[in-house]
Formats: structure tokens, sequence, C-alpha cells
């Protein structure tokens, strides 16, 4: 998990359901990780995945970079493939967090 953040921040969630099979699909978010990590602004990020549904949130310091990041020519494919190869369905929303707290024992 990510470390708690001081709000005020910005979380893209993605949510997604997979066709069947890889087809290069893992590589591919291992690259779009590594390079959103490397993105000005970006702050962290989860990712869970089950065989039905996966939820990713990164975390950003501003709409700006994450427009940015949406439009990174990188990005830009790894999102034409999704939408040709990797995906049924998702959706993407884009929040404002204003409060955060964690628990650790």
């Amino acid at each position: 998990m990510s470390e708690t953040l001081q709000p005020p921040y910005y979380a893209v969630i993605f949510t997604s359901q997979r066709t069947e099979g890889d087809k290069g699909y893992g590589k591919m978010a291992e690259t779009m990780e590594e390079l959103a990590s490397a993105q000005p602004g970006f702050l962290g990020i989860e990712s869970a995945r089950d065989t039905q549904l996966g939820i990713t949130v990164s975390y950003w310091n501003s709409l700006e970079v994450i427009e940015k990041w949406k439009n990174h020519a990188a990005h830009i494919i790894a999102q034409q493939k999704g939408k040709e190869e990797w995906y049924k369905n998702y959706i993407v929303r884009v929040c404002k967090v204003e409060r955060a707290y964690s628990f650790e024992r």
C-alpha cells in the first residue's frame, strides 16, 4: 500500500474487467507503472486484481499532472490496446482526497 499522504491530493481510480488471456497486458502494466511513477506530480499507486475485477488507484498532486499523464504518448498507446484487446469494460474516476487516515498494527 502507498503511504498515507497529507491531503489535499487527487486519486485516479481505474476499475476494469479483463478479457481472457494476457496478450502482453502484464508487461504493459509494468511499463505503465514505471512510466507513471517517473512523472512529476506522481505520489503513489495501489492495485488489486482477481479473475473478475481489477482496481488501480494512482495518486497525484494536481489535476494538471493527471491530464499530462492521460495524454502521455506511451499511455495513449496502452489506452488504445486496452480498448482493442485487454478490457471488456472500465471506469475511470478522478477524485479529490480531502481527508485521509490510516491504521497499522
